[in-house]
């Protein structure tokens, strides 16, 4: 029956298919992979895209590893903005942290059902809606560079910007967006709930869109206007959680050096310190690989011990590699080759 709890619901969770469960992982799956590039963002394409990353992450459960799993929403709170203030003189506007709470729950049921199917309701999966902790301090609500909603030509996006006194800029050379302040995540209110689930066997779906941003004034929880990074939010929650590994679904297989030039060149195996180093040399833009970098070099430093940047098809693959040449998987990075035995 729907309503009964299966026997392993409280205590440790259900049998792998290849080993015992023991080892925990935060996947973050961007917004921009459930609205892929090119799509209107319909909730039929949503679902599907869900669907074939549902597939994927299933493989790291037969593999073993206990999930807790973090989404984007970029493109959806943009979105939703926009419906928002369209429709301003029919009903009340809502400030963007309760878009942020909005998006969190649409996009955390798309994940919730689709891996209940791609486990065949062998699992059972939890959407905890997730308040991240903030700095009222942070510069980063003096600075906004966190893109949302959908891409505009330069000419329309200065129009909307002056229209609806919004910021906006360049994402990556793709085309122009609205940009609002993403400031770091500190910690989460709902952690211990989240722990207890991922602990007692469950797939955890948390901080969704990297959370609904928070901040104590007089001894209250308060919303505030942000977008926190998904990215960075789940290195923050692989932390918070003790994760053995911190998992980042990106749309490239692996990350390169000197992308897009005649000298690029995978890397399969890099440490943090090398990852640093490529970082601070400029080798990763901020509006792609950037984040994703440095959100997994934050990981390790807080104690993680494997981030992986790759897609859905080769996170499995990638996870589970031992050879630091192997071309045919994503990227992983360790806290040290060196402490592995392996030659920088």
């Amino acid at each position: 029956m729907l309503n009964e709890a299966p026997a392993w619901c409280t205590c440790g969770g259900p049998p792998s298919k290849r080993g015992a469960v023991s080892r925990s992982a935060v996947v973050a799956l961007g917004g921009n992979a459930l609205t892929a590039e090119g799509q209107r963002g319909t909730h039929g394409e949503q679902r599907e895209n869900a669907t074939a990353m549902a597939r994927s992450l299933a493989e790291l459960l037969d593999d073993g590893w206990r999930l807790a799993i973090v989404h984007g929403n970029g493109p959806q709170i943009g979105a939703l903005s926009i419906q928002q203030e369209e429709g301003r003189l029919r009903v009340p506007e809502q400030p963007l942290f309760s878009l942020g709470a909005m998006t969190e729950g649409q996009l955390g049921s798309l994940v919730v059902l689709a891996m209940q199917a791609s486990t065949r309701g062998r699992r059972s999966v939890a959407a905890v809606l997730t308040h991240t902790v903030v700095d009222p301090a942070d510069p980063a609500f003096g600075r906004p560079t966190k893109p949302v909603g959908p891409f505009f030509t330069e000419v329309d996006a200065r129009a909307l910007a002056a229209e609806r006194g919004w910021q906006v800029g360049e994402d990556a050379g793709r085309g122009y967006r609205r940009m609002v302040a993403s400031p770091a995540p500190l910690g989460f209110v709902e952690i211990d709930a989240v722990r207890c689930l991922l602990d007692a066997g469950h797939v955890v779906v948390a901080a969704g869109g990297g959370g609904i941003p928070v901040v104590q004034r007089d001894g209250a929880w308060e919303g505030v206007e942000a977008v926190i990074d998904k990215d960075y939010a789940a290195a923050a929650l692989a932390q918070a959680l003790h994760a053995d590994a911190l998992v980042l679904v990106t749309a490239v297989d692996a990350v390169m050096l000197d992308f897009g030039k005649p000298t690029q060149r995978r890397l399969p195996l890099l440490d943090a310190g090398q990852a640093e180093r490529h970082l601070a040399a400029g080798q990763f833009p901020e509006g792609s690989m950037g984040p994703k970098v440095r959100a997994a070099t934050r990981f390790l430093r807080g104690g993680g011990r494997v981030a992986v940047i790759t897609t859905p098809r080769l996170a499995a693959a990638t996870l589970g590699s031992t050879d630091r040449d192997d071309a045919s998987v994503g990227t992983r990075i360790v806290p040290s080759l060196r402490a592995q035995g392996v030659s920088a």
